[in-house]
């Protein structure tokens, strides 16, 4: 049998961008109809890896680190809204909303993995984050969507205290920036090839296309 198509998506879970690169990449995996010949697992980039507890708002965020104005970052989040809904996903910008710390939720990704569940939970996180004002930097928003995919809540959250489990995350994030990943979302075919920023459906169709017929 032939061995599945690996796909490692490097983004972070409060990335806009990473989420509508997701949704255009699973149109193409549907659109093909060639789910059952890929693999798809999440990888680790903080954006904002400095992030106090405490987060910052979202508007003075993009400002300080892009030099958006608010004007701009209106038109942007409009877009991003329109975008969004062309692919069934809801993007709810709202005044206070503000950028959090995602370090504990790459944890909890990596524990799901082993149970087949990351893609669920991933998709979990952003969801409550965008479009359900949630703080995917709490415990009890992430225990909330442990359990929403059916994963044991307790053993999951009990991988935040362990060091070893942290460790295992920083070094993902290492290696990833170690071969030159700067932003975000990078989609990695087969560990080879890579396709960076947000990507139409049909780009990714093609790529898709010429990696499975190797």
């Amino acid at each position: 049998m032939k061995e599945k198509l690996k796909i490692d998506i490097v983004s972070d879970v409060v990335c806009p961008w990473c989420t509508i690169g997701y949704k255009r990449l699973e149109k193409a995996i549907v659109e093909l109809g060639v789910e059952d010949q890929v693999e798809i697992e999440w990888q680790p980039f903080e954006l904002n890896p400095n992030m106090p507890a405490e987060g910052q708002n979202v508007n003075e965020h993009i400002t300080e680190k892009y030099g958006s104005t608010l004007e701009q970052q209106k038109a942007s989040k409009q877009n991003m809204t329109e975008v969004g809904e062309e692919l069934g996903f809801k993007f709810d910008y709202f005044d206070e909303m503000r950028m959090v710390n995602t370090f504990e939720a790459y944890v909890l990704l990596e524990y799901a993995k082993d149970f087949g569940k990351q893609t669920e939970l991933k998709m979990c996180f952003t969801t409550a984050f965008f479009s359900e004002r949630k703080d995917v930097s709490k415990r009890d928003v992430l225990k909330q969507a442990l359990l929403a995919v059916g994963l044991n809540a307790e053993e999951g959250l009990g991988k935040l205290d362990n060091e070893e489990a942290r460790n295992e995350v920083r070094t993902k994030q290492d290696y990833w920036k170690s071969l030159g990943v700067s932003s975000v979302p990078t989609v990695v075919f087969n560990r080879k090839s890579a396709v960076t920023g947000v990507q139409p459906v049909a780009t990714f169709k093609q790529v898709l296309t010429e990696l499975l017929a190797e």
